[in-house]
């Protein structure tokens, strides 16, 4: 019937009698349908006078005015099988058209159309066969044995806190009285050679390095552990195979290195003057009882969050759906773009990443399909799950996070453009809901187990940006369709 969804593993075909036109479905593997037309000859004589106009409007025809030209004159002109050509694409994309609209088909491509017979007086019979929007079966999603995980907070947690702002507080002494040791602050110089020839790169007079970082060549700073301030050391060593220079990789080369300056941390003593330094505390135990209670908060919303990613696992295995390459495809360059965007976060651009790396774009993309993949059957089986549950989306929600975009992204217009759009409205849309969704399963299920531990819900907490991630960037980006929003609503008919 129009509206029910088309299933892929149907065997039989359901044959609609619409107004001037038959057509018949088929569906296809992998969420295709195929749909067989058929068209009465009076389509196809209607289509033609309609080609008549248009061609006659756009072709210019010694002796007559733009749109007066007969058609035996602008067959002469354009070719004897061009009228008849040009009304049989218009009736065709009409006709498909048409289908789609009145059997609410959610096209995810283009057509591909095999036109089996097209003569004036004859009907017109030809075959449209598209990607539609998949059917998902879910499973369970609510009858889970696993609960919330609360790690507890122990003292060795809340010292290792305390050091780290100790740490944050820290001053670089010189070290005076013993040699270089790993996670010392050094100065290097070095001349590198191969053959007794200093090679391009291998030379600097004042280099910064923290020992044991090993952000030189493998092994390179083991050869300093024991240096005092001011000695002198050579030694050997060879590159890497997979060194990103290929003339140095896998090469022998000789280094003198002189150790110019050495430093260590000197962290402040944990006292009640140090936690006065830190804040409004009276002494270092009010520190430490701080710390604890930001510890015991975060170890709540990392349950949370760990059980809602659990929920979601659960509900994606149980969920059966045979996924269009279309919609991974598309959640594969989103991913690209999301890659993209980290590494210009860093200041490495593409190109130099893939050199590094040494992979192509099509072997970075076939490692991302697998994930692309589960990415895009839990996208829609949270937004079934939502449809099952009944949660909805207000308008003003959406309109808020489009107000949040506009600061955030003052200076990008583009993007700006993308969420105030029908598509990045239904981006936004989709996220809050399948985010609503979640958290709907979490509190039913604390709901009915009392003796959990008391799990903060987010809306309790600090609001969550549904247009500051950075997957809202690259879907904006590579401007898609949430596959959670795939409706007739907010997906055109191919074509349009």
């Amino acid at each position: 019937m129009p509206g029910a969804p088309l299933s892929p593993a149907a065997d039989v075909r359901a044959t609609y009698n619409l107004p001037t036109m038959q057509t018949t479905n088929t569906p296809l593997p992998k969420s295709r349908l195929q749909l067989e037309f058929e068209l009465p000859p009076e389509r196809l004589d209607k289509a033609i006078v309609q080609a008549v106009g248009r061609l006659s409007r756009q072709t210019r025809v010694p002796g007559f005015r733009p749109g007066k030209a007969p058609r035996f004159m602008l067959e002469r002109v354009l070719g004897p099988t061009a009228i008849v050509e040009e009304a049989v694409d218009q009736l065709v994309e009409d006709a498909y058209r048409e289908a789609a609209r009145e059997q609410d088909i959610v096209p995810l491509t283009t057509p591909e159309v095999e036109i089996t017979q097209a003569e004036e007086g004859k009907p017109v019979i030809f075959k449209a066969t598209i990607q539609v929007r998949p059917e998902l079966v879910l499973g369970d999603f609510e009858k889970f044995a696993f609960g919330p995980e609360v790690k507890a907070v122990d003292e060795t947690m809340v010292d290792k806190v305390l050091d780290e702002l100790r740490d944050g507080q820290a001053r670089l002494e010189p070290v005076t009285d013993r040699g270089a040791q790993n996670g010392d602050y050094a100065i290097i110089s070095f001349v590198g050679t191969q053959d007794g020839v200093a090679f391009d790169g291998g030379t600097s007079d004042r280099m910064p390095l923290v020992l044991g970082q090993d952000r030189l060549i493998p092994g390179f700073e083991d050869h300093l552990v024991g240096l005092a301030k001011g000695e002198e050391r050579g030694f050997d060593i060879t590159f890497p195979d997979d060194y990103a220079d290929t003339a140095l990789a896998g090469k022998l080369a000789h280094f003198e290195v002189t150790l110019k300056d050495l430093r260590a941390k000197a962290l402040p003593e944990a006292n009640d003057e140090f936690a006065a330094s830190v804040g409004d505390f009276a002494d270092l135990d009010a520190l430490k009882v701080e710390l604890r209670k930001r510890l015991e908060a975060n170890a709540l919303d990392s349950a949370r969050h760990e059980f809602a990613d659990k929920i979601i696992e659960y509900a994606t295995d149980n969920a059966t759906v045979d996924l269009p390459d279309v919609l991974i495809d598309q959640e594969v360059e989103v991913m690209h773009d999301e890659l993209r965007s980290a590494l210009a976060r860093q200041g490495i651009d593409e190109e130099s990443y893939l050199k590094v790396v040494s992979k192509t774009e099509e072997e970075i993309h076939a490692e991302f399909r697998p994930q692309a993949e589960k990415r895009v059957k839990t996208l829609l089986v949270l937004s079934e799950i939502a449809k099952a549950k009944g949660v909805d989306v207000p308008e003003s929600a959406i309109q808020s996070e489009i107000d949040r975009a506009r600061v955030r992204y003052a200076e990008n217009p583009n993007l700006i453009r993308y969420f105030e759009s029908e598509r990045g409205r239904n981006y936004i849309r989709s996220t809050i809901r399948r985010s609503r969704t979640v958290e709907q399963l979490i509190d039913e299920w604390l709901a009915a187990h009392p003796d959990a531990p008391r799990l903060v819900h987010l809306e309790e907490g600090e609001s969550e940006s549904h247009v500051e991630s950075h997957n809202a960037a690259a879907s904006a980006s590579v401007g898609v369709t949430d596959p959670g929003a795939l409706t007739p609503e907010t997906t055109a008919p191919a074509g349009a």
